[in-house]
Order: structure tokens, then C-alpha cells, then sequence
């Protein structure tokens, strides 16, 4: 790790110049700009003064942020296999964000496992083919290029009503296929 790399980051985004910080320390101009291009070290007591004026806490400091991964490959994708349709989960580890998106593929005469209610919403999107939502008494059809968007206050499946394959895009937050 850059310690003066990543002192000047802090000091930057707080909108302070070498000198202004350099006064809340009670340090020079120089020490402080010898410590951002890394000539000089800071011992522990003058790290924690100068991340202190920062606001900043020395654990927080330390801690490598890891990168967040923003698009996901075929090759992250997984796929679960049910008695009568297919998950393929898009998102590996999923169950810990706020909304988990899978891809439901059903042949003929296929459904999703029924769904019990939970407080949260889900959100479809029809790829290929024709659906009905069974949900208690109602069914709700859609076919490709249409959407459907739903609470999941009530015990439910996604049944395959066409006479091949369908594949519906399914989201639902929180997490919990």
C-alpha cells in the first residue's frame, strides 16, 4: 500500500491543500507533501493525527476496498436443475444482495417450485414462449416481450402454458430463490 498516495486521495476529496492540513497536524507543508510522493514515513502517532483531520479511522484506512465486480459472464452463471425447470442463477452468491435475477426455463408441461409468501416484490420479464402465474385462485398469463411485476405476499408458481419451451427472466428482491 501508498501511504502518502492514499493520504493525498483522503486530502483531495476533503478539499484541503497540503498546507491546511498541514496546520490541523501542527506539521510542515513539506512533511506533508513528502509523505504523499512517499519520501518520508509517518510514525503511528502521525498517521493516526493526520487521519484523524481527515476522518478517517486507522482500521478503515488499512482496509483494501475490494473492487466490485459490475458484469458477470456466462461462466458465472449456474444452473439448478428442479423436477420441472431449470434455474440459472446470474449473479453467483446473489442470496447476499438486495435482488437476486435468475433465468427460469421450463419445457412443455413445466413450472417453477411453488413460492411461499414472503414480504418483498418480484419483477418478470417473458424471453421466450407463453406463462400463467398461478397465484391462489388467479392466473395471470404472458407471453414473449411481456412483463410482470408482482408482491410476493402470496403463495405462487410460474406454470408453462405453451405448447414448447419458455424462459422467463425473474427477479426478486429481497433475495430468497
Amino acid at each position: 500500500m501508498k501511504i502518502g498516495e492514499k493520504i493525498k486521495e483522503l486530502r483531495l476529496q476533503r478539499g484541503l491543500t497540503q498546507g491546511e492540513l498541514a496546520s490541523r497536524c501542527e506539521l510542515t507543508k513539506g512533511y506533508i507533501s513528502q509523505l504523499e510522493n512517499d519520501i518520508a514515513s509517518p510514525s503511528i502517532a502521525t498517521l493516526m493525527d493526520i487521519l484523524n483531520v481527515l476522518g478517517v479511522s486507522l482500521h478503515s484506512y488499512f482496509t483494501e476496498e475490494k473492487e466490485e465486480k459490475i458484469v458477470f459472464h456466462k461462466a458465472d452463471f449456474f444452473e439448478s436443475e428442479n423436477t420441472a425447470s431449470t434455474n440459472i442463477w446470474l449473479i453467483p452468491n446473489s442470496q447476499k444482495n438486495d435482488m437476486e435475477p435468475i433465468i427460469l426455463v421450463m419445457d412443455e408441461g413445466g413450472s417453477s417450485e411453488v413460492r411461499l409468501p414472503f414480504e418483498g416484490e418480484e419483477f418478470g420479464f417473458v424471453l421466450e414462449g407463453k406463462i400463467c402465474i398461478e397465484r391462489g385462485k388467479n392466473k395471470h398469463y404472458a407471453k414473449k416481450g411481456e412483463a410482470f411485476y408482482m408482491a410476493g405476499s402470496k403463495e405462487h408458481r410460474i406454470v408453462n402454458s405453451n405448447s414448447g419451451r419458455s424462459r422467463v427472466l425473474w427477479v426478486t428482491t429481497p433475495s430468497n430463490f
